[in-house]
């Protein structure tokens, strides 16, 4: 969309507000516009988009707002805007000392900076990325690729149609769209069109989920008549996956200690078809509801709550908002309840462990402290259980997805199973 004057002003306002990081940038986003309801769709992506490419960049676009006219979060604005929208769709609605300074930034080439201004990493982080590659270079890799939007990933629903009929539908509908490289069912969207008001959409051919989340629900694998639970369902992404494997058979329990997200997966339920999701609210993973269940369940997923550092490309706001001392409160929580899902798997049950997370003490610390705690658990070799999908992507004893690697986000998961 064309680019207008009065929104260089509410960027600017938003952005102020966000990088209080009181809470998480989504939510001040949409705060501010409930609060701006005269603003189009077009013009919230404008804005939301520039704030966010700050959010991604910060410390590289901090190093060049140090000098220009105007106050600094003005600055910032503008290079959002610049990163978003382009030098020329500013160039009337800036003064031309601003003008001027847009020019010479556009022109520093960054390999001229700072290695740590360029990774836009805080230190601590690329102190615990930094031994987990082989290579020097491919942690500059992964900071280039997070710092820029993800795509826009779909799963077809095969409840309602198979792959091919929903890139058809999108294709009728001016959509640009291609199979994802790795999951059966995924779906890669070109840009970010609304998808909500489509047929394919309302009729339940399609669901929005990352293609990284819908490997982690291939290693679940579960079969026709079992007995599953998704042990931190939230909204129900993976639920709803799972169900689909299921073909709709057995029973899936969706497990959640929020009414909130709970609740906003039964309209998803609803357009998806299933009948054999059963969402439970728990008021912790020692819930009694879950004791009734131990020892009965074939197959468990735990997507841990985690510092949800590997989607920095959609959440940027967390690598300023997250903390050494907010992983260390994390890990006990994650293996705690590792532990009490590890309960409901019967024997020769199969556990999943996953986040997304891309840190060692959220994914391989806390599987190690679990099978040393656990030792009628062993490990199965997540290479072992895609090949037995038919998905061909090399991976080792873990599921470890990398946005530079792989185009999804981070992800980890183990697969995990009781001994009979």
């Amino acid at each position: 969309m064309r680019l207008h004057g009065f929104l260089i002003g509410q960027t600017e306002t938003l952005l102020a507000d966000v990088l209080k990081f009181t809470g998480p940038a989504d939510a001040t986003t949409s705060r501010f516009f409930r609060a701006h309801p005269k603003l189009g769709h077009g013009e919230r992506g404008v804005i939301a988009e520039a704030v966010f490419a700050v959010l991604r960049r910060r410390m590289e676009f901090a190093h060049l707002a140090e000098s220009g006219t105007g106050s600094p979060n003005r600055r910032l604005a503008l290079l959002g805007l610049m990163q978003t929208a382009g030098r020329t769709a500013l160039k009337p609605f800036v003064s031309d000392a601003e003008g001027a300074w847009l020019e010479h930034v556009s022109k520093v080439d960054p390999q001229s900076l700072p290695l740590r201004t360029r990774l836009n990493l805080p230190d601590w982080i690329c102190q615990a990325l930094g031994t987990r590659f082989v290579e020097a270079e491919e942690l500059s890799r992964l900071a280039a690729a997070l710092n820029y939007p993800a795509p826009l990933d779909l799963r077809a629903n095969p409840i309602k149609a198979s792959r091919d009929e929903v890139l058809d539908a999108l294709s009728r509908a001016g959509i640009e769209a291609g199979a994802t490289p790795y999951a059966p069912l995924g779906v890669r969207v070109v840009g970010k069109p609304p998808l909500s008001k489509l047929d394919a959409f309302q009729n339940g051919w399609l669901e929005v989920q990352d293609e990284g989340s819908q490997l982690l629900c291939a290693l679940v694998a579960p079969k026709r008549g079992e007995m599953v639970v998704d042990f931190c369902a939230g909204a129900g992404g993976k639920t709803l996956a799972l169900g689909a494997m299921m073909r709709s058979t057995g029973r899936l329990y969706a497990f959640d200690i929020s009414d909130r997200r709970l609740a906003k997966l039964k309209p998803r339920l609803a357009r998806s078809g299933l009948s054999n999701v059963n969402p439970v609210l728990i008021d912790s993973e020692h819930d009694a509801k879950i004791k009734r269940l131990a020892g009965k369940i074939d197959r468990v997923l735990v997507d841990a709550p985690c510092s949800g550092l590997g989607t920095l490309r959609r959440n940027p706001d967390l690598k300023w908002r997250q903390s050494p001392e907010s992983i260390a409160e994390l890990t006990p929580k994650q293996l705690s309840i590792l532990t009490s899902a590890a309960r409901l798997v019967k024997k020769g049950g199969r556990l999943v462990y996953a986040t997304c997370s891309i840190l060692e003490a959220e994914n391989e610390g806390v599987v190690r402290q679990f099978l040393a705690d656990h030792p009628d658990f062993e490990l199965v070799p997540a290479r072992d259980v895609l090949a037995e999908q038919r998905i061909d992507l090399d991976m080792g004893d873990f599921l470890s997805l990398w946005p530079h690697r792989h185009s999804t986000d981070g992800f980890f998961a183990a697969v995990l199973e009781r001994r009979g």
